[in-house]
C-alpha cells in the first residue's frame, strides 16, 4: 500500500529529540525519506534505528546550525543526490537566557539569534531552489506564542525576539513563493509541550499535564503534504486551527 508521503524527501532540523524527533518519525511513518539534522551523532543514530524499525530510510547529518558553510554544502549535496527537496521542517532552536534585557550577555544574545534566526535564513538560502524544484514543496517553521501573543512575558526577550523574527521570515518567504512556485509556507505554534525546553521555562509545572511532541507531530506533518494549500498562515496546535496573522488593533 502506498503511503501518503512515499518517495518524498524531507529535511528536519533538531531531529534528535523532542518535537524534531517526533516529526521525523511521523514523516518516516508516512513514507518520506528523512534527512535528519542535529548536533548529536549518537541521538541521530538512535533515531535512525527507530525509523528503520518502521521500514523507513534516513540520511543523518550531524551538523551545528551555526556552521553556515555546512548548510550551504547540505543544499548542494541534496541537489546532487535528489535534485529537489519536498519538505523542510525548520524546528531546531534554543531558549536563550531568561533574564532582564539589560542583563543579557551579548555573546549569548548573538548565539541564540544565530541558531534561531540566521540559520533559518541560511537554510532558505541554501534550499529554496530545491523546494521550488519539487512538485509540491512545503516548508514549516516552528514558532511560539512567545513571539506573537498580545502580551509578552518578561525576561524572555531573546526567545521572543527570535520567534517574532521567524514569523516575519516565514511570512516573507510565503509572499515571495506564492505566485512564483508550488511552494507553500506555514508557521506552526505547538504551545506548551512535554519537552526539555518547556521544563526550563516552567520548572514547577507538572509535565504530565502537558501534551506530547508525539501528539503534535501528525498535525505538523499534515502541513507537509502535497494536499496542503494554505500558505503564509499560522497553525496553532492549542486550538487546532489555522489562523491569519493580524495587524495591530
Amino acid at each position: 500500500m502506498t503511503k501518503p508521503l512515499q518517495d518524498r524527501i524531507a529535511l528536519v532540523t533538531g531531529a534528535s529529540r523532542g518535537i524534531g524527533r517526533a516529526v521525523a518519525l511521523e514523516l518516516a511513518r508516512q513514507g518520506a525519506h528523512v534527512i535528519a539534522l542535529s548536533r548529536t551523532q549518537g541521538a541521530l543514530e538512535e533515531l535512525d534505528d527507530e525509523i528503520r524499525k518502521l521500514g523507513g530510510e534516513t540520511t543523518l547529518v550531524p551538523c551545528d546550525l551555526k556552521d553556515f558553510e555546512a548548510l550551504d554544502r547540505l543544499g548542494a549535496a541534496i541537489y546532487e543526490r535528489w535534485k529537489k527537496l519536498d519538505i523542510l521542517v525548520a524546528n531546531a532552536g534554543i531558549l536563550g537566557p531568561i533574564t532582564p534585557i539589560s542583563h543579557i550577555d551579548p555573546p549569548k544574545w548573538d548565539d541564540a539569534l544565530q541558531v534561531n534566526v540566521t540559520s533559518t535564513y541560511r537554510l532558505i538560502r541554501s534550499l529554496d531552489v530545491l523546494l521550488r524544484a519539487s512538485d509540491a514543496g512545503r516548508a514549516v517553521f516552528l514558532s511560539s506564542g512567545a513571539g506573537h501573543k498580545a502580551q509578552f512575558d518578561p525576561y524572555r526577550a531573546t526567545y521572543a525576539v527570535s520567534k517574532a523574527a521567524i514569523d516575519a521570515l516565514a511570512r516573507t518567504y510565503a509572499a515571495e513563493t506564492a505566485t512564483t512556485s508550488n511552494v507553500k509556507v506555514m508557521v506552526a505554534s505547538p504551545g506548551p509541550l512535554r519537552t526539555k525546553m518547556r521544563a526550563a521555562v516552567a520548572p514547577g509545572e507538572d509535565p504530565m499535564s502537558l501534551r506530547t511532541p508525539e501528539e503534535f507531530a501528525p498535525k505538523l506533518v499534515t502541513l507537509c503534504t502535497p494536499q496542503w494549500m494554505e500558505t503564509g498562515k499560522l497553525y496553532d496546535f492549542v486550538s487546532d486551527s489555522v489562523k491569519s496573522f493580524q495587524a495591530p488593533v
